[in-house]
């Protein structure tokens, strides 16, 4: 029996937003909260397990903070919703900032704007990691283990770190997943495939969009345009068998599918591959946005409680795009609505006033 049913390595960041759709350099104020893909995670898996005030799902995180004010924000608010935090590592601060905790500045955008995800993360703790920081083998005692190509591009040893971690992962019996978040601000597309193409054979569930999986493992979608603004999930298909057959050993390939209409209208979708075959959820249409970030976090949150769960195949993605579709409609990036809401939509619920 693992101690824990899912953990997840990453790096979190103290998020900044200016009220409504202000841009950064007009505002007088901004909105605190928390930017971090994989702590997203956790955090949104002990939110929909929750029963009782209890968490039914034992969820962990790993990852590297200075000891300021920022890192305890990080720390408090997940074990609010019952992260257990215990396997941080923790750097002194040295009073300076010569390592600190990073930030993500956040522009919702509207109309034609795009919304902004600003990066202010440079010499944080977790991209100076050394190896040997994180005994591995002792930590990942979990059924299921997460991370992203987001914390592998960080530093100088991060993306040896996330290999370690995933082949410590397997060793200990977890199930793995990776999302492969392709950030162009953070590394170079020839960077970003070396590590992907090493870390594949200890993946068994890999998430991404068409352009990720075009840019780091070279697989190309068929009928897109140059900005991936739309995909139909039959090409999506002849993605994800590509993968499964240079990998034979993946038991997943999932993806969002997002279709922008405006920054504040979307078109949403998910679909899955597995052994059992291709599975697509409804589309939901003209999502209504008040905040699209943590939009994909979401939907592996949910795909991975659904596994977790033994759910079967089109139940758990038709659940993942209802939970994610509803993360739209939450401000920061955890999505804080409940199981039964997104079961609820999943089975064709409205809108309609709930009283």
């Amino acid at each position: 029996m693992a101690k824990y049913d899912f953990m997840s390595f990453g790096e979190p960041n103290i998020r900044l937003t200016p009220p409504g759709h202000d841009r950064l350099g007009q505002s007088e104020e901004l909105h605190l909260g928390i930017a971090a893909a994989e702590l997203n995670c956790c955090v949104n898996i002990s939110n929909l397990s929750v029963e009782r005030l209890m968490p039914k799902l034992r969820t962990a995180y790993v990852t590297k903070l200075v000891d300021n004010w920022t890192g305890s924000y990080i720390v408090n608010h997940a074990r609010m919703y019952g992260v257990d935090m215990s396997n941080v590592v923790v750097e002194p601060f040295d009073k300076i900032g010569r390592v600190r905790n990073g930030l993500a500045f956040v522009e919702v955008g509207i109309g034609p704007r795009p919304s902004y995800q600003i990066y202010d993360r440079g010499h944080s703790a977790l991209s100076y990691i050394q190896p040997g920081d994180i005994d591995w083998k002792a930590v990942l005692d979990t059924r299921w283990f997460h991370t992203t190509g987001i914390v592998t591009a960080l530093g100088e040893h991060t993306a040896s770190e996330v290999l370690a971690a995933l082949k410590a992962a397997k060793e200990n019996g977890a199930v793995t997943s990776y999302d492969l978040n392709y950030r162009g601000t953070l590394w170079s597309k020839e960077d970003a495939r070396r590590a992907a193409e090493s870390l594949m054979p200890y993946i068994d569930v890999i998430l991404g969009n068409e352009e990720d999986f075009d840019t780091m493992l070279g697989i190309k979608a068929d009928n897109t345009d140059e900005n991936f603004s739309s995909i139909d999930p039959i090409n999506y298909r002849k993605v994800a068998e590509k993968v499964i057959e240079k990998y034979p050993h993946i038991r997943a390939v999932g993806t969002s599918l997002r279709e922008v209409k405006t920054a504040l209208l979307n078109n949403w979708q998910g679909c899955m591959m597995t052994r059992n075959g291709f599975f697509v959820s409804r589309k939901y249409e003209n999502i209504e946005i008040n905040d699209r970030v943590g939009g994909g976090d979401s939907f592996a949150s949910a795909l991975i409680y659904g596994m977790l769960e033994g759910r079967k195949d089109q139940e758990v993605i038709d659940f993942a795009a209802a939970y994610s579709a509803l993360c739209h409609t939450i401000r920061n990036d955890w999505n804080l609505v409940t199981r039964a809401e997104a079961e609820a939509l999943a089975n064709g619920g409205s809108a309609r006033v709930k009283r």
